[in-house]
């Protein structure tokens, strides 16, 4: 192009020679021209031409030589590349700060405000007060509120079991292959994934879209070198760009996405994890039901099937959970046009509808589920497709343990920005979703914080019959020592239920006889959420890294 038009071709970009401006930022979703400020000489535009507007251009030149004199041709990969670099630490910062600027209540910045620490501190003071005064009465109604709210958040996953169609998914019709497509980015963010690179790059290639009209933007930290490299040292090919993310704190997974989303293309966005493989044809599902859904169907979750169950009880388990999650309870809030808390990954957006709202919290270590709550609060909604997602699950205790500590640390940022205005909230979601909210992460919370003291109460309750004369057992001792039966026996078999009615013969027999680990399962999540209730004190937006390696496993 540019010996056919008779100027200069510049095929690097020099970032110090930009200057730095917001509007730079549109260079990165459609590079078409730089202007470059020589040290010493005139200043020169760079151009991307269209190829259909090139004769005309050619022309214009032939007309008015003098037009030229300060232009050069480039390409879009030269700008885009220039452009990072020079906006990178404007960008950081905006990553960082803007939705904390623009909308502070949606930000986890502020871990507990202040109006929030007076009441925790006056209702703690009350019952340490109620507890000296009245150790027995206190205790009593404790254990019935607690068991009360246990029981709940128990019946809110019971319903998504009986709910349930058991008959086979019919996979929706896609578009056909002839019709016009739009551009779709893809984004992944990677931090030490060197291991996963390879894996990661073929599942993204087997992509069932346009490569021409995918835009597969791979977000790495600028001081991975490792992933970086070994990234750089597969053929990409023109659909993928390595975006690298300043070093900043907070070092986050929906910083980095953040500080990327400036740059994307798509009309749609889709997120994966770097460990995902997702099925090919899952954009042309997510693209087909958007297209068939109003416009407050912000955003549309694809399941995710755990590939690993037979290596460890632990990932037997998890893949148990992540069935009863992703295909039973979340299909059926979506049904019931509910709030979901987001899956971390195979979430596809509206762009401009994730630009609205603000993105992602940078601070909130499981940004998936704040999002997910924050758009249903602004007037949007999530749905379910069916095409799937594959992963594997941790099999060792100590990387399960870091990973689901993050999650609870996650979801208790989530319930406490939430709860900042709580009849706000009310009104913005409605009474049943706002009831929804508080069952689904309010009491999953307190499901796992006390579930040890629930097997403490039964224990008691037990005992305490054990000693009564049989015919002068107290009817509210007798209740409540069955609300606590029901509740731990409800729990295991609500978790069983809801997760093997979800799986095909095959998974089930991934699982085997693992299922009887549940009980150690359920205090390890115990464990958990306790770690986070500490972390969030000590270190709230530290994100712990789970490993992963590549899968030789296939479902």
């Amino acid at each position: 192009m540019a010996r056919f038009l008779r100027l200069p071709f510049i095929g690097t970009i020099d970032p110090s020679l930009l200057t730095d401006i917001p509007l730079l930022d549109t260079q990165l979703r459609r590079p078409s021209q730089i202007r470059i400020a020589h040290r010493h000489r005139a200043p020169q535009v760079a151009v991307v031409p269209e190829a259909s507007r090139l004769a005309d251009l050619g022309a214009a030149l032939a007309a008015m030589p003098a037009l030229g004199r300060d232009l050069a041709i480039t390409t879009p990969s030269a700008v885009r590349s220039a452009v990072w670099r020079a906006g990178a630490r404007r960008r950081v910062q905006e990553a960082v700060t803007t939705l904390f600027d623009q909308f502070p209540d949606f930000s986890a910045r502020i871990v507990l405000a202040g109006h929030q620490g007076f009441y925790a501190g006056l209702g703690l003071a009350a019952i340490i007060s109620a507890l000296i005064f009245m150790p027995l009465a206190t205790l009593l109604m404790l254990h019935i509120g607690l068991s009360c709210i246990y029981l709940a958040s128990l019946f809110l996953r019971f319903a998504a079991f009986t709910r349930q169609n058991f008959a086979p998914a019919m996979l929706p019709a896609l578009p056909a292959r002839d019709a016009p497509l739009p551009c779709y980015t893809v984004m992944v963010a990677l931090y030490r994934e060197a291991a996963v690179a390879e894996q990661l790059i073929s599942s993204l290639k087997r992509l069932d879209w346009p490569a021409a009209l995918l835009d597969i933007k791979l977000v790495c930290e600028a001081d991975d070198h490792e992933t970086i490299t070994a990234l750089k040292a597969l053929a990409l090919g023109p659909c993928f760009e390595i975006v690298e993310v300043p070093p900043c704190n907070p070092r986050t997974k929906p910083k980095a996405l953040t500080y990327a989303l400036a740059a994307a293309r798509g009309e749609y966005l889709a997120i994966y994890d770097a460990e995902d493989r997702p099925h090919p044809q899952q954009l042309r599902e997510a693209y087909a039901r958007f297209q068939t859904s109003p416009a407050e169907v912000a955003c549309l979750q694809a399941p995710l099937i755990i590939t690993n169950a037979k290596e460890s009880w632990i990932s037997a388990l998890f893949s148990l959970e992540y069935s009863g999650l992703f295909r039973g309870l979340l299909p059926m809030l979506a049904g019931s046009r509910m709030p979901l808390p987001l899956g971390g990954t195979s979430n596809h957006f509206r762009t401009e509808t994730l630009l609205a709202v603000g993105g992602w919290d940078p601070f909130n270590v499981t940004e998936d589920a704040d999002l997910g709550l924050r758009l249903y609060r602004l007037g949007y909604r999530a749905d379910v497709i069916v095409r799937q997602t594959l992963e594997d699950a941790p099999t060792a205790i100590r990387v399960w343990m870091a990973q689901r500590s993050r999650w609870f640390k996650g979801w208790l940022q989530t319930w406490l920005v939430l709860m900042r205005h709580p009849r706000r909230l009310a009104r913005q979601m409605g009474l049943t979703a706002f009831c929804t909210f508080q069952l689904m992460v309010g009491g999953m919370l307190l499901s796992s914080l006390l579930h040890p003291l629930i097997i403490v109460f039964a224990g008691i309750g037990a005992h305490s019959m054990l000693e009564a004369p049989t015919d002068d057992i107290p009817t509210g001792m007798l209740s409540l020592f069955v609300i606590d039966v029901i509740n731990i026996l409800g729990s295991y078999l609500v978790f069983l239920a809801l997760g093997l009615s979800s799986m095909i013969e095959h998974e089930k027999r991934l699982i085997g006889r693992r299922w009887l680990a549940v009980p150690l399962y359920w205090l390890m999540t115990s464990i958990a959420a306790w770690q986070a209730v500490l972390e969030l004190r000590s270190k709230p937006f530290v994100w712990n890294k789970t490993p992963h390696q590549p899968s030789t496993r296939k479902i």
